[in-house]
């Protein structure tokens, strides 16, 4: 096992393959590097693959006090240049894809490449009347989570969660049990990130400033403001790639791995042309 100290707190990281181009995968909320296993098989002919906890994950160090999406995207900055990969292709799916978009802003020399999938910036269908409905709902939803977790009731919490946000019912009950455990574990930090004001958000004026190659992704079953909030990214980003995972929900890289991992690698070698 590895760790390493950065901005005062211990990470896991995982850092393996046989290829020399760093990629570096950020998980999204509730998991941890294990979501990215099936992925880096298979690509690790091809790159040099690190993973990580994020803080507040698994078997990273969880701070007492309030965290940011701000700390994250310094965590993954610091750990990127720290383990001597900048600048590195990243790759972020959900709460992980805001991260690293939110590193394209604060830190964009440790990137190389970017490659994010349906990051829940929610904040930006403000001002959308086609979209003012369903806004409303899922900040019903996601307070309906955070009340259930603030009573304890991390089990339920992550249930509903996976039922009415992130998937659709019955969604819980497929899950291996060892991954449930995952995310009942991790879910005091989902609780965390919600009372982070910045964690939904994202300035797309600061982004259009981004320059470097960027792959924008989602799934062609999940919800349609995803669809919303991928498009409004890809709009903004000067050189962007767009790509639909046809059958894929929310987590394309766990239900479709070899398509995702064929995708990336295809975006990779294109922009390093």
């Amino acid at each position: 096992m590895s760790f390493i100290k950065i901005n005062g707190v211990n990470f896991f990281y995982e850092l393996k393959g046989r290829g020399q181009n760093p990629l570096v995968f950020v998980h999204g909320s509730w998991s941890d590097h294990h979501a990215w296993d099936m992925v880096s098989e298979l690509l690790s002919d091809d790159f040099r693959i690190l993973s990580y906890d994020r803080r507040g994950h698994s078997m990273s160090e969880r701070p007492e006090m309030q965290g940011s999406i701000n700390e994250d995207s310094d965590d993954l900055a610091s750990i990127i240049k720290e383990l001597g990969l900048s600048p590195a292709h990243i790759a972020g799916n959900s709460f992980g894809a805001s991260i690293s978009l939110r590193t394209a802003l604060r830190h964009p020399e440790v990137i190389r490449t970017i490659s994010v999938n349906e990051p829940p910036l929610f904040d930006l269908l403000e001002g959308n009347e086609n979209m003012k409905k369903t806004l409303l709902e899922i900040r019903s939803r996601l307070d309906k989570v955070a009340g259930i977790l603030e009573r304890g009731d991390m089990e339920s919490g992550a249930r509903i969660f996976f039922e009415t946000i992130a998937g659709s019912a019955g969604d819980w009950e497929r899950l291996p049990e060892e991954i449930q455990k995952r995310y009942i574990f991790n879910a005091p930090t989902w609780l965390d990130e919600t009372k982070d004001p910045e964690s939904l958000r994202l300035d797309i004026n600061e982004l259009a400033k981004f320059q470097k190659p960027a792959l924008v992704t989602r799934g062609g079953t999940s919800p349609p403001f995803f669809h919303v909030i991928v498009e409004l990214i890809s709009d903004v980003l000067p050189n962007v790639e767009r790509h639909i995972y046809p059958n894929a929900g929310h987590s394309p890289h766990a239900s479709h791995p070899e398509e995702y991992a064929k995708q990336v690698k295809e975006f990779i070698s294109e922009a390093s042309k």
